[in-house]
């Protein structure tokens, strides 16, 4: 099919063109011209550029009128169809012949060739050869401003002013008075087989209809003018046998139906339609006013500016089910949006659906930076996911952005039409390029968005994700692609030898900016958030004395508490008669992180700690642990004295030295550390390091690799890949080892027994069968209880554990004790037959349910 289209939108690949009656199609960049393309193909031959070959946009604006063929209708994956054209001459003309030629025709034509005295033209008629000497195309030249010369593949709307030798030569003119006054008479001897659009003809009204008229012209031929080509000023006014210009609009290929346009801007070949004004793209109009309305096809409104605009049927209501013909009398208010402009046909497209009219995005234009967006999946892609925002509106997601993590089966997690919210990394409204990201971690991110170098103040904190790891560093990117460096030493307060085994792409970090500098695009990063810096640091270590030791790492000292500190206890070594100062982190009271607050609170100054193992002799005092798994490592030489006997395989205990968003770093007795990055942490997915680890967590990890050069050691955490094979015996080590602390606990409350409170925890031990009164329930089904005792403690039982019980306030009942948190003063029941019948069997097991986060992960 033949039709008349006017460019709307220009790309580096394609053209997209506005067609009659409100629809679109696309040009694709090879559908331009024979000459264009074999230029393209030298392009990519070459794998360089050529300097003559011009992109669409240094050829094509908005607004520019060009003859189209239709080469194919598809279906998009949205269910829309997509209609996909050329420009090409040899289609678009394909129905003419040399011998057809005549003087005063006006059609198509490519410039093939830039020339001395002119130019080669491809007009698409086999055996012609047509030339446009420089003097007829000098006005148009001057009035386009595109430069002194036509450009190759450039389009043109050519007058025929000599035909020569039968048609085989042909002479042409673009001067732009001798095309707007081009007329097509019956002495150039039209045919149906060789009409084109885009001719201006006078025609003769036959028959004029609510829905248009009915005209014929060039003596021979009948067609038709539709109601949106009416020219708008004299709709009303036309009558049979009246005789006016018209310009053909479409020509159908089989039924041979011919539509033509009355509007002014078409009138007048070379000229360009009336656009609609950027700030009414999008524009609410309180009231419009009904002028017709078309049951089969839509309504046509008059707008508060008085311009015309049209609305599909489908734009009428909600759904058709909701639809009311009635409502759309000539005279009738609504209120509408500007959802389109078809310049084409001179009007506004507008929706009267109310979710369209309180839509956030109704186009590119409306969508910023950093914008968190609802979507749906519409394709899945080896480059990523293709994202529906709304019906105009389509975003990428690239394939390092469908998760924190990259996917390596990304349909296993998606699937066609999943509703998904994505932040806008990038949005170019002018390229209709919108790029998007489904990374959890900065969807969900409250820091600054960095979209622009003037914003990356110093001290700005904000999350961005890592596209290139190397000896220098990292290179980290943010929004609207602005990226800057980490390097080497502010990538972690430990020191990072091998940053690509260490952060991976695609990795979301929180940084820090350093310094930059917006004209060079130039931006310093640090992934070390603290204010002070690290050579600050460094002057505080090494400015105090360090002790000399009398103490080899492993040796098992006792000690007395002398002060308990915020981070710690302060000790005395007892076998030196109290002269030497040590001191015991929080966190190496013991294996497991629970008993460490809960022992610190308990022990007092005087407290005897017998059995306790020299961990450092670093720094200005001696750190000691009490942790009984790393105790056990030592003495069972189950240890690594120095990197050169570290082997890949080995099974180490150690404890958690720092924790990163990348990666946990895990120190060893005798000094040696190594990382686990986050990937080889958990057999479970990681979104935050900080939810699997905390710093003094006693974990057993599996030597991945070593690189012996650089002094690395990479780390496995995983349960799966950390257990010695009798992972029975070890659990049961580490619940007797836990059940043990926790009796010590107890007699140290007893000791300090100065509330019946403290007595009461004292004989509260998981097991125990009490006697309580039903004392609250509450609505999500858990019940609160009292009892002689319990008296001062908050008592509780899950709804899982009241089992199949209907208790009241009030009923007196059996229970029996799960778990004892003495640092709240909670006590956690079973009212469960089946616990209760068998209680003695159930205590271990329910010991060991009760403390998951006390045992390994490989860690205790």
């Amino acid at each position: 099919m033949l039709l008349l289209g006017c460019v709307k939108e220009v790309s580096d690949y394609e053209l997209v063109v506005s067609l009659p009656n409100g629809l679109s199609g696309f040009v694709p960049v090879t559908q331009i011209s024979d000459a264009y393309s074999k230029m393209l193909s030298k392009q990519v031959a070459q794998g360089e550029l050529l300097e003559d070959l011009n992109s669409l946009s240094d050829m094509y604006s908005p607004g520019t009128l060009v003859r189209c063929i239709v080469t194919s209708v598809e279906k998009n994956a949205d269910g829309r169809r997509s209609i996909k054209l050329s420009i090409d001459p040899k289609k678009v003309n394909k129905g003419l012949n040399a011998s057809a030629l005549a003087s005063g025709m006006l059609l198509s034509g490519f410039v093939s060739s830039v020339e001395d005295h002119g130019y080669l033209i491809d007009i698409g008629v086999s055996g012609t050869h047509a030339f446009l000497p420089r003097q007829k195309a000098q006005n148009y030249i001057k009035a386009a401003k595109r430069g002194p010369d036509l450009k190759i593949g450039q389009n043109l709307n050519c007058v025929i002013v000599e035909v020569k030798n039968e048609g085989r030569v042909v002479r042409l003119s673009i001067d732009r008075s001798e095309v707007a006054a081009s007329l097509a008479t019956e002495r150039q001897n039209w045919t149906l087989s060789n009409l084109l659009p885009g001719l201006v003809v006078k025609a003769r009204v036959q028959k004029v209809a609510p829905l248009g008229i009915k005209v014929n012209f060039l003596s021979s031929f009948t067609g038709i003018v539709d109601f949106m080509h009416m020219d708008p000023e004299k709709s009303m006014n036309y009558s049979p046998d009246q005789v006016m210009k018209a310009c053909i609009l479409s020509i159908h290929p089989t039924s041979k139906v011919v539509r033509l346009s009355l509007r002014q801007s078409f009138l007048h070949p070379g000229g360009s339609p009336n656009q609609l004004s950027n700030d009414r793209m999008g524009a609410v109009v309180e009231e419009s006013t009904v002028k017709a309305f078309y049951k089969q096809f839509g309504a046509v409104f008059e707008l508060d500016d008085g311009t015309l605009a049209f609305a599909r049927l489908k734009h009428l209501s909600k759904t058709r089910k909701s639809f009311k013909p009635g409502a759309f009398k000539t005279g009738c208010k609504h209120k509408c949006r500007i959802i389109d402009y078809s310049l084409m046909d001179e009007m506004c497209i507008v929706s009267l659906k109310y979710q369209i009219i309180e839509a956030r995005f109704l186009q590119y234009q409306d969508i910023h930076t950093g914008d968190v967006v609802q979507g749906k999946v519409l394709t899945l892609k080896p480059i990523g996911m293709h994202v529906k925002v709304t019906d105009g509106i389509k975003g990428l997601v690239p394939s390092m952005h469908l998760g924190d993590m990259i996917l390596k089966q990304p349909e296993k997690k998606y699937s066609i039409g999943d509703e998904v919210k994505c932040r806008v990394l990038e949005c170019s409204p002018a390229g209709k390029k919108l790029i998007l990201t489904l990374k959890k971690s900065l969807v969900q991110s409250k820091l600054p968005i960095l979209s622009n170098y003037e914003d990356a103040k110093p001290g700005l904190i904000t999350h961005g994700f890592v596209v290139c790891a190397r000896e220098f560093g990292c290179i980290v990117k943010f929004y609207n692609d602005v990226k800057g460096l980490v390097p080497k030493n502010e990538l972690s307060t430990e020191h990072v030898s091998c940053p690509d085994k260490v952060f991976h792409e695609g990795q979301v970090v929180k940084v820090m900016v350093l310094k930059c500098e917006p004209q060079q695009e130039r931006l310093l990063l640090s992934f070390r958030l603290s204010s002070k810096p690290a050579q600050e640091d460094k002057k505080e270590c090494t400015s105090k004395k360090k002790q000399e030791m009398k103490y080899q790492i492993g040796e098992m000292v006792d000690v007395k508490v002398l002060k308990k500190k915020d981070n710690g206890l302060e000790v005395s070594i007892l076998e030196d008669e109290g002269n030497v100062i040590a001191s015991i982190p929080t966190m190496h009271l013991s294996d497991f992180v629970g008993n460490c607050k809960l022992l610190w609170h308990c022990l007092q100054e005087g407290d005897v700690l017998p059995r306790v193992m020299c961990l450092s002799d670093k720094g200005e005092r001696i750190i000691l642990s009490r942790k009984s798994a790393v105790i056990s490592a030592v003495q069972e030489e189950q240890v690594v004295r120095s990197f050169s006997e570290i082997q890949p395989g080995m099974l180490l205990t150690g404890y958690v030295r720092n924790v990163m968003p990348f990666g946990v770093f895990v120190e060893f007795p005798f000094g040696v550390t190594g990382l686990a990055p986050k990937m080889s942490m958990s057999d479970k997915f990681v979104t935050d390091t900080k939810d699997h680890f905390v710093v003094g967590q006693t974990v057993i990890a599996k030597v991945m690799s070593i690189d012996e050069e650089k002094q690395r050691v990479l780390l496995n955490l995983k349960v799966s890949e950390c257990s010695s094979g009798d992972s029975a015996a070890e659990s049961f080590a580490l619940l007797s080892q836990y059940f043990k602390e926790m009796k010590e606990i107890r007699n140290l409350l007893r000791r300090r027994g100065e509330s019946s409170m403290a007595q009461g925890l004292c004989e509260l031990v998981p097991g125990k069968e009490l006697q309580l009164m039903v004392q609250d329930v509450k609505e999500d089904g858990s019940a609160l209880f009292s009892g002689s005792s319990v008296t001062g403690l908050t008592v509780t039982a899950t709804r899982y554990h009241l089992g199949d019980k209907n208790i009241v306030p009030g009923e007196k009942t059996k229970a029996l004790v799960l778990h004892v948190d003495a640092l709240t003063s909670r006590v956690y029941v079973s009212l469960r037959e089946e616990l209760l019948k068998q209680r003695a069997k159930q205590v271990c097991v329910h010991g060991s349910q009760r403390t998951p986060s006390t045992l390994p992960s490989c860690s205790t």
